[in-house]
């Protein structure tokens, strides 16, 4: 499994504490206030804003706090101004990362960032050094026992892309606009999700041996996702279920 769709699958199976929970809505209301006051409040006509609100809502974000971040992004309250920037970088064992971040303040995000890198053994990367590999896709994952037909019918029937084995999962790509409809679509057919985000895909895996350089991985990747201006942390990792285990010890 790619390293972020597992990274992802760990974090849902710990389950998240509540000051987890709360970065992550303010995290979510972030990118929903971005949204709005990039293309309007109007989610029907603006697609980049349907898509953050269904992720706030699958990440069981209220209806309210949601409501009001909008507001927030359309001007009807007074919100923050940020800005999106990607940043670049490498992990040890040659892994590359993309780190997406919404801020008001692009001097210290960027200090941060790179404090993050140094200090856990990664490095930063120019700009398009490692951005080249990755595209934006919808990825759901599905029980490795549901029929291949069923699922490929009801998959490719509701706009799916792809449909492939990724460990013992089933993993269904999308473009990224859709992956959310993509999932309502498979559960109304009776087909249970186990996990669905609009994320970014790397055209190359990196597969990690060493169990030093894998925990150091994951610390890299915790350490960013803790940062209050990240929002996602993209990676090429590819580390064994037993690894995976080892190195979150």
């Amino acid at each position: 499994m790619s390293g972020h769709s597992k990274w992802a699958t760990i974090k849902h199976q710990k389950g998240a504490k509540d000051a987890k929970r709360g970065k992550l809505f303010a995290k979510l209301a972030r990118q929903i206030e971005v949204a709005a006051r990039a293309g309007g409040g109007d989610p029907g006509s603006n697609a980049t804003l349907r898509t953050a609100i269904l992720k706030a809502k699958a990440g069981q974000m209220t209806n309210e706090a949601i409501d009001r971040a909008v507001k927030r992004g359309s001007g009807a309250d007074d919100g923050g101004n940020y800005e999106a920037i990607t940043y670049e970088g490498y992990a040890p064992g040659g892994v590359a990362m993309m780190v997406d971040t919404l801020t008001d303040n692009r001097n210290r995000t960027g200090a941060n960032v790179r404090i993050i890198f140094n200090k856990l053994g990664g490095s930063m990367a120019e700009p398009g050094a490692v951005g080249w590999q990755f595209s934006r896709k919808g990825v759901i994952h599905i029980d490795g026992a549901v029929d291949e037909d069923e699922l490929m019918m009801a998959a490719l029937d509701a706009g799916a892309d792809d449909i492939s084995r990724d460990g013992d999962d089933w993993r269904v790509l999308s473009a990224p606009n859709i992956v959310y409809d993509l999932q309502t679509a498979l559960e109304a057919a009776g087909i249970a999700v186990k996990s669905a985000e609009s994320t970014m895909v790397s055209s190359i895996d990196v597969e990690v041996t060493d169990v030093g350089d894998a925990k150091k991985i994951l610390r890299i990747m915790d350490a960013l996702e803790d940062d209050d201006d990240v929002q996602d942390v993209f990676s090429n990792f590819d580390i064994s279920d037993e690894l995976m285990e080892m190195a979150g010890e």
